[in-house]
C-alpha cells in the first residue's frame, strides 16, 4: 500500500527521492533518469580513494577537513602519498613513451611551431610535463584512485628527484579522463569533481565539468562577474573553441615555467559547488551561475578561464557564499542541476544550501541558523 509505505518511511525518517507521475510518461521517465545519475554518483563515492601528493597548503584551512567523518558519511578514503613515492614511478617512465605523448600534444592542441624545436628550453618543459602526466597516471592506476590533489609547496627535491614544474598540464588532462582533482591539497573538491564527472558520464551534448577557483572580480556596474581561473589546472572539457598548449612563467610554486592548456570556457547556465567542513557537519553550497564571454582577450593571463555572474547577482551571490563559508575552490559543471546536487547531499545525509535567483540575504541568514539547530538536534 503506497499510503502506508509513505507514512512508514516518513515516520522512520528515511531519506528518499519522490517522483510523481505515470511511469510511462516521458516527463516522469526523465525525472527518474536524472535521479539515476545521482544514484551513480552516490555509488561511486562509496569506495572513492583520493590520493594527496603532499599535504594541504599551509594556512588554508578550507582545503582540509575531517577525513574520518568524510569516510563514515560519504565513503571517501583520503590517503597521503609522499612525492618521493610518486617519483619512483616517474623514474620508470620510458623516454619513448614521453616522446609519443608529446607528439599527441602537438597533434591535439594549437601551439607555436617553435615549441616543437627540441633544442629549446620550452620544448623540454613540454617533455617534462608529459613525463609527469605518465607518472601520475601510472600511480593513480596502480592504487585504484579516483582523484588526487597536488600542492605547489611540496613538489619534491628539485636538485635530486622532484618535479621541475607544477604538474598542471597533467592535472588538466587527467580531469578530462574522469579523475577528480583539487589544488593545494583540497581533497574535498577533488572528490566533488570526480562525483560530477561520474554523474555526467555519457550525457548527450555535455558541456563539461572542472575544478575552478575565484580569481578576481569585475565590479563595474552592469558588467559584474567573477573571472574564474587557476594557476594551471582547469579541465579542457569546458573549453569553447581552440585549446592551446603554452609555456609561460608562473610566480607560484618556486619552480620553472610550466606547460599548460589555455582556453576560454563555454557560455550558458551552470552550477558551482563547495563542500566545506563546519566541525560538526559537512555543508554543500550550491550556486547557480551564468557563464558569459569576457569583453576582451587577456594575453597577459595565459591560463584557462571562465567568467560568470552568480545568481541572483554578484553582490548578493558573493555575500551569501561568504556567509555560508564557501571556499575559493569550486567543483563546476554545465551539465548538473542544483536539484541533483541537493539530492546527492540528501542521500549522504549532509546539509545543502542553495544560492540562486530567489536568494535574499535576510532569509538566507535565517536558513543558516535554522539548519544549525536542525543538525545539532539530529546528530
Amino acid at each position: 500500500d503506497v499510503c502506508s509505505s509513505d507514512l512508514i518511511c516518513t515516520r522512520m525518517r528515511i531519506r528518499r527521492k519522490v517522483v510523481v507521475g505515470y511511469w510511462k510518461d516521458e516527463n516522469t521517465l526523465h525525472k527518474i533518469a536524472v535521479w539515476m545519475r545521482v544514484c551513480a554518483g552516490w555509488a561511486d563515492s562509496q569506495d572513492m580513494l583520493i590520493i594527496r601528493f603532499g599535504d594541504q597548503m599551509n594556512n588554508v584551512a578550507v582545503t582540509d577537513g575531517d577525513k574520518v567523518e568524510a569516510e563514515q558519511r560519504m565513503g571517501y578514503h583520503v590517503d597521503y602519498c609522499p612525492v618521493s613515492e610518486l617519483m619512483e614511478y616517474h623514474k620508470e617512465i620510458k623516454a619513448a613513451d614521453v616522446d609519443a605523448l608529446v607528439a599527441t600534444y602537438f597533434k591535439e592542441y594549437d601551439h607555436e611551431s617553435s615549441l616543437e624545436d627540441k633544442s629549446t628550453e620550452a620544448y623540454q618543459k613540454v617533455w617534462n610535463a608529459a613525463k609527469a602526466e605518465l607518472a601520475l597516471r601510472a600511480i593513480l592506476k596502480a592504487k585504484g584512485a579516483k582523484g588526487f590533489t597536488t600542492n605547489f609547496d611540496d613538489l619534491g627535491d628539485l636538485e635530486h628527484n622532484g618535479f621541475d614544474q607544477i604538474p598542471g598540464l597533467a592535472s588538466q588532462r587527467l580531469m578530462a579522463e574522469g579523475y577528480g582533482f583539487g589544488a593545494e591539497g583540497d581533497w574535498k573538491t577533488a572528490a566533488m569533481v570526480r562525483l560530477m564527472k561520474i554523474m555526467t558520464t555519457g550525457k548527450k551534448d555535455a558541456k563539461g565539468t572542472s575544478f575552478m577557483e575565484d580569481y578576481t572580480y569585475n565590479l563595474v556596474p552592469g558588467k559584474e562577474g567573477i573571472l574564474e581561473a587557476h594557476m594551471l589546472e582547469v579541465c579542457p572539457t569546458i573549453a569553447d573553441g581552440p585549446i592551446s598548449i603554452k609555456v609561460n612563467p608562473l610566480s607560484m610554486g618556486d619552480r620553472e615555467d610550466p606547460a599548460r592548456l589555455v582556453f576560454t570556457s563555454k557560455t550558458g547556465p551552470a552550477i558551482a559547488t563547495s563542500l566545506i567542513d563546519l566541525g560538526d557537519r559537512f555543508r554543500l553550497i550550491i550556486n547557480d551561475v551564468d557563464c558569459k564571454k569576457t569583453e576582451k582577450e587577456m594575453p597577459k593571463l595565459p591560463v584557462a578561464t571562465a567568467f560568470w555572474t552568480p545568481q541572483p547577482d554578484l553582490a548578493t551571490g558573493a555575500e551569501a557564499w561568504i556567509l555560508a563559508g564557501g571556499a575559493h575552490h569550486t567543483a563546476f559543471s554545465y551539465d548538473i542541476t542544483a536539484e541533483q546536487m541537493g539530492d546527492w547531499a540528501e542521500a549522504m545525509g549532509i546539509e545543502a544550501v542553495y544560492i540562486d535567483k530567489d536568494t535574499q540575504i535576510r532569509n538566507f541568514k535565517n536558513e543558516l541558523k535554522w539548519n544549525s539547530m536542525y543538525y545539532k538536534l539530529n546528530k
